[in-house]
């Protein structure tokens, strides 16, 4: 019997779950060559060449799985039950600027034991659920600022405000960037985004100013590892030898990849000159190996992989997987431009990896979780018994 005697689900779709696998494999083999050459001369890294690719190995299996396991559920379960992953998340948004370990100036994760968690990883997928369910569950009703717009906008602030008490600039850029593409997805008056967006940032300048005058001491040791990263970043030639170093030495990869590359592996910035090459630098491994055609061939690779998460997107029967779809599209979408121009020095580096490529455990399985949720979607876009809405996304 066929799907459409019988209303069964239909397959997902099958470019996307292939990209996504490309992006996951090729992610493995860029941590393994990025990082093999600190981690064999260290006893730290048990002087294992293999060290973070076996981790990010075991991390993309418990991502895979997820996501296979994510798939198979109909992707209307989340409007009803995001709850259960925006609470946890919530509860724990909270302790982590208080009891998280501190890294580079900020208190953003959970350690147990070598394993760590980054709250704000599945906070994203957490206010990409929420925010799907519940512009669709106002309808025309969220073009109403009072009823639609403003409560939508508290509950962002807030976690943004969470998020910022780490603090983690990178991350909530990210966030509130993707909610606000979601926003104008589901229908929102544009005035009043703009308008909104206007007096937020108004108050952000404010908040900081004051903080800076009523107490400059705190404010310095709260913000000074981001002040110095922007500072770098108007002149890295300047601070070359301080908080420039990572952006220069990020440069001079890009510049010793040239036209073809230098090979796989042969790598020269990687070997102690970029600290963080396997996780937020990992783009200028790419380039300096592959070259300029590498490199191009990888960001042709990803705008297609993203594409074609647009197009599942918008074929999905109603408001609520569209809304999603587009919610996690841009998520990608965003940070893959955030990483990329903050290493090549066209916007301040702030700090967040690369989607399926960076090593790091949190990001390589709430994205694989995305995913997940996005195949499901899919599955609903290819039946072929699909009821005809007339939703719409202005």
């Amino acid at each position: 019997m066929s799907a459409a005697q019988n209303g069964s689900r239909g397959r997902p779709d099958f470019l996307l779950l292939i990209m996504t696998l490309l992006l996951v494999g090729f992610g493995l083999v860029m941590v393994f060559s990025a990082s093999s050459g600190i981690a064999v001369v260290s006893s730290k890294f048990q002087n294992d060449a293999s060290y973070f690719t076996k981790r990010q190995l075991v991390w993309a299996g418990l991502g895979l799985f997820t996501m296979f396991m994510l798939m198979n559920i109909k992707y209307t379960f989340y409007k009803k039950s995001f709850l259960l992953l925006f609470v946890p998340v919530l509860i724990m948004l909270i302790l982590v600027p208080f009891i998280g370990e501190r890294l580079n100036g900020a208190r953003s994760w959970f350690g147990f034991g070598s394993l760590g968690i980054q709250p704000t990883e599945p906070a994203k997928l957490a206010i990409i659920l929420y925010l799907g369910a519940l512009i669709s569950k106002k309808g025309e009703k969220f073009r109403d600022f009072k009823k639609g717009l403003l409560p939508v906008i508290i509950i962002i602030g807030f976690i943004c405000g969470l998020i910022m008490l780490q603090p983690d600039l990178g991350s909530c850029l990210v966030l509130a960037s993707c909610a606000a593409v979601m926003i104008v997805a589901g229908g929102a008056n544009l005035k009043q985004v703009f308008y909104t967006g206007a007096v937020a940032g108004i108050f952000i300048t404010l908040f900081l100013s004051l903080s800076m005058l009523i107490n400059p001491s705190g404010f310095q040791k709260s913000w000074q590892y981001r002040i110095d990263r922007f500072t770098a970043f108007m002149d890295p030639v300047a601070h070359a030898q301080g908080e420039a170093w990572q952006l220069v030495s990020s440069l001079q990869a890009l510049g010793h990849g040239g036209i073809t590359g230098a090979g796989f592996g042969e790598s020269v910035q990687k070997l102690s000159y970029l600290q963080y090459a396997y996780t937020d630098f990992i783009f200028p491994i790419i380039a300096e190996e592959f070259g300029f055609i590498g490199s191009a061939l990888f960001l042709l690779f990803y705008l297609a992989f993203i594409w074609r998460g647009i197009i599942v997107a918008l074929r999905c029967p109603d408001q609520y997987g569209t809304l999603v779809g587009i919610g996690i599209v841009s998520l990608f979408a965003i940070q893959a431009f955030v990483n990329i121009g903050g290493v090549t020095a066209t916007i301040p580096i702030t700090g967040v990896t690369l989607p399926f490529i960076s090593y790091g455990g949190s990001s390589l399985l709430v994205s694989l979780m995305c995913m997940g949720v996005l195949l499901s979607i899919s599955r609903e876009s290819n039946r072929t018994d699909k009821p005809r809405t007339n939703h719409r996304t202005r």
